[in-house]
């Protein structure tokens, strides 16, 4: 597993559709933040659990700050680019975060019918476990 380095961003390496997503963030939105999959980092040293993990993506800046969700979006985008700074901004407006949630939430129950993802992107990790 790799040694934590802040600020991380960690995505569940498993599903193809997370994983799809960061292989976008890491083309596209440059940042000085780590694009790491869960499942090869370190997470107890970044202050995750799996559990927190398995839920949403995360951000975090130490083993005691984090975000997770569209918040940790927010956070990533923040630390890039001037146009991403704004649209990071945009989103953690409590407005929108507001409307964020529940979209989040959806695609992330959803996210096994997202263009590139697998059946095995719908199962919790602990699930994935027993399949194994």
């Amino acid at each position: 597993m790799a040694s934590p380095t802040f600020p991380t961003f960690v995505y569940d390496g498993d599903c193809a559709f997370c994983s799809s997503c960061a292989r976008f963030v890491q083309r596209w939105i440059p940042t000085p933040a780590r694009v790491e999959a869960w499942q090869l980092t370190d997470i107890a040293a970044l202050g995750l659990t799996v559990a927190e993990c398995d839920a949403a993506v995360q951000w975090s800046t130490s083993a005691t700050q984090h975000s997770s969700g569209p918040e940790a979006i927010a956070d990533l985008l923040k630390s890039s680019r001037p146009w991403w700074r704004v649209a990071g901004h945009l989103l953690s407006l409590r407005p929108v975060l507001w409307a964020a949630w529940p979209v989040y939430r959806w695609v992330a129950r959803n996210r096994d019918k997202m263009p590139g993802g697998t059946a095995t992107c719908a199962l919790p990790q602990a699930e994935r476990d027993r399949a194994v």
